[in-house]
Formats: structure tokens, C-alpha cells, sequence
């Protein structure tokens, strides 16, 4: 199995695409103090009143969608590449054991994108508050220590969406079928069910991955989304929500599976 998750961390770091989508992630830092800056010039010309009025998403929070999507994109790639080049007709002669292939993309590229969502998550919460420092900020004012728990938790999410992606890159063994699918989860279904009747859209909402972190530690935001991608409701407990996050990564998993084992190369 080691000589298994060497090859396949080879393959990972001797792409050129990795590094880019690796470099893409890192952005979401560039972005947070993009956004960030403008909304304390904004903040300091604001009256109380009006300040007393504001709502926000942490900006870690609402940016964390950057490395959710490369990750994801990446994790098609580390399987969709090789059917695309007919590599991994000599992966499996190799390694005839299909399923411990799939198991061993699924351990590199899911420590990749864990490796990845952590450093996101964590430079934009850090760059975030240095520009923010002791402004009253809704939503951005706990320290480290207490906001820890769900900083670890945004940054695993990006490692199940990078495992959901080579799961559906193996499922579809199409590059731009896998892409799609991983918009869709991210983006396209949380909306779609934030359409639905009351009150399906926040229960079906509440099981979306992007609203599933917030819900692992039981935080509760009041930002005023209710629905939607960046939909924060405590609907689900704890238990539950770790429950549907280990959904989201054994069903796709098994599913490729079973193709991959019925299927030629």
C-alpha cells in the first residue's frame, strides 16, 4: 500500500495543473483582503445607527468556496487525466486490485486538499482580522481559540470536496463531466433547493456541504441567508452533520467503486 500512495503522490505533484489549482486556493487570502479593506473604510465612515444594522458572512467563511472548487476540480483531474491519456490502463495491469487504487488516489488527493483548505481557511481568517483588528465587526470579533473548531472544520470540507471530485471523476471519466458535477454540488443544488417551499428549502439546505461545517461545532451566524450557498443554519446537530458529511464521502466513493470494478479501462 505505501508503494501504492507513492506512485499515486508522484502522479499528483509531477502535474502542472496541480499547482496551479493549489496556487488558485491560495488566492482566497489575496481575495480576503480585498474584500475585507473596503469594508473597513467602509465601516469607519458609517454611523453608529447604521452600523448597528450590518450583517456578514466571516469573510473565511464566504471565501472558502475558492478552495471547495479547486480541490474539487482537482480531484477529477487526478483520475479523469488518466483516462484521458490512457494511463491508467497500465495503472491497473500494475495494480490489478482496483479498489485499493481508488483507495489510494482517494488518501493523496483528500491529504492534498486537506493540506490546502486548512492553509486557506486559516491565512484568510488571519489576514481578515489584522485588517479588521478591534473594530466591533459582526460576525468578526472571537478569537482564534474560540472560532479553532469550525476554522478546522471549513478546512476539512475542502479535503471531502476534493474526494467527492475524484469520486466523480471516476464515476464519469470526463474531465468536464466531473467539473460539472462539482459546480453542481457547490453551487447549482443549494440554490435549486433554496427555491423549494418552506420549510423544505432550509431542511434540504441544511444537508448541502457548503452549510454542512457550521453545523459539525453547532455556530450559529446571524447574517440574514437563510438559503442558499452561503446559507448558515444550525438545523442539524452535531452528530447528524457529521453523520451526512461521512455521506458525502463514502456514498460517492462506493459508487465509483462499483463502476470501476464493472467497467474496462
Amino acid at each position: 500500500m505505501n508503494a501504492l500512495l507513492s506512485a499515486e503522490w508522484l502522479k499528483l505533484r509531477s502535474v502542472r495543473s496541480t499547482y496551479a489549482l493549489v496556487a488558485v486556493a491560495a488566492s482566497a487570502v489575496l481575495l480576503a483582503a480585498l474584500l475585507t479593506w473596503p469594508a473597513v473604510v467602509a465601516w469607519d465612515r458609517q454611523p453608529p445607527e447604521v452600523r448597528a444594522r450590518w450583517q456578514g458572512i466571516p469573510i473565511e467563511q464566504y471565501l472558502v468556496f475558492v478552495p471547495q472548487l479547486c480541490m474539487g476540480v482537482l480531484g477529477v483531474l487526478a483520475v479523469s487525466s488518466e483516462y484521458a491519456t490512457g494511463l491508467i490502463r497500465p495503472t491497473l495491469v500494475a495494480v490489478p486490485g482496483r479498489i485499493g487504487v481508488l483507495a489510494a488516489k482517494a488518501a493523496v488527493v483528500g491529504a492534498a486538499g486537506l493540506v490546502t483548505g486548512e492553509a486557506a481557511v486559516f491565512g484568510t481568517f488571519a489576514v481578515s482580522r489584522a485588517l479588521i483588528g478591534d473594530r466591533p465587526f459582526p460576525n468578526h470579533t472571537s478569537p482564534l481559540p474560540e472560532e479553532l473548531p469550525l476554522l478546522l472544520c471549513l478546512g476539512l470540507s475542502v479535503a471531502v470536496f476534493a474526494v467527492v471530485g475524484l469520486a466523480l471523476g471516476a464515476a464519469t471519466r470526463s474531465t468536464a463531466a466531473g467539473v460539472v458535477c462539482v459546480v453542481a454540488v457547490l453551487f447549482v443544488i443549494p440554490v435549486i433547493v433554496s427555491y423549494l417551499p418552506g420549510p423544505w428549502n432550509v431542511r434540504v439546505g441544511a444537508v448541502m456541504l457548503p452549510d454542512l461545517p457550521t453545523q459539525l461545532v453547532g455556530a450559529v451566524f446571524d447574517t440574514g441567508i437563510t438559503t442558499g450557498p452561503w446559507a448558515r443554519v444550525a438545523f442539524l446537530p452535531p452528530g447528524w452533520a457529521w453523520a451526512v458529511l461521512a455521506a458525502y464521502v463514502v456514498a460517492p466513493l462506493a459508487a465509483a467503486a462499483v463502476l470501476l470494478r464493472r467497467r474496462d479501462a
